[in-house]
């Protein structure tokens, strides 16, 4: 992406990398609340206006790096032909990270990569903003789906299979961050990782039906 932008463009997306790595840094030091946006600029070598320009909250400088990874499903529905199966493009797609140990699909065991879920997770400010990250992509991929299909963005099947299918994700990814956050081997994790997003699919693309009424469903 670098390639594309300009001088300028390019120099302010190094400031605003130094500046996120450095308030990370401290972050996993000392903990988020510990840390004041004097001594983020101060390790940036920025003055504290420059952090606030490029991160309006002190939340950002945390998740501005998980940022991509919202608007994935949406720009899969986009890419989908005529006839592809929106669903079985994003199953295909997650199968494909759990193969990879994509973080984005929670299995993963970097020592980078889980000290910075801990952190999410031990801070109450950093965990409401993760939600409105996963609405923000909720609504996103609502759009994406009545755009495919020429329906009114503001139509509520769209809106439905968007939620649902956005909880299915989350639930997934949640999921596999605690078995590996719980000491369990991704090599042991996968295949039960794999199963689960299979019968999660399954239930997106049949419907719950009777599911909740006598064994469970397959």
């Amino acid at each position: 992406m670098s390639e594309r932008l300009g001088l300028r463009e390019r120099k302010k997306l190094r400031t605003r990398e130094a500046i996120s790595d450095a308030a990370v840094k401290l972050f996993l030091e000392r903990s988020f609340d510990s840390v004041t946006v004097a001594e983020i600029a101060e390790a940036a070598e920025v003055s504290s206006m420059t952090v606030f320009n490029h991160f309006p909250a002190k939340e950002d400088l945390v998740l501005c790096r998980i940022d991509d990874h919202f608007g994935e499903a949406p720009a899969i529905v986009r890419a989908c032909g005529p006839e592809d199966s929106p669903l079985e493009a994003l199953l295909r797609h997650f199968l494909a990270g759990l193969a990879d140990r994509n973080p984005s699909t929670g299995l993963c065991d970097e020592p980078g990569f889980l000290a910075f879920q801990r952190m999410i997770m031990q801070t109450p400010s950093l965990k409401l903003r993760l939600v409105d990250q996963w609405l923000g992509s909720q609504s996103e991929l609502a759009d994406a789906l009545s755009g495919r299909l020429g329906e009114d963005p503001a139509a509520i099947v769209p809106r439905i299979a968007a939620m649902q299918i956005t909880a299915a994700q989350q639930a997934l990814v949640s999921r596999n961050l605690e078995q590996v956050l719980a000491g369990r081997g991704l090599d042991t994790v996968h295949p039960e990782a794999v199963a689960e997003a299979e019968r999660a699919f399954g239930l997106l693309e049949h419907g719950l039906g009777r599911y909740g009424l006598g064994r469970p469903m397959a």
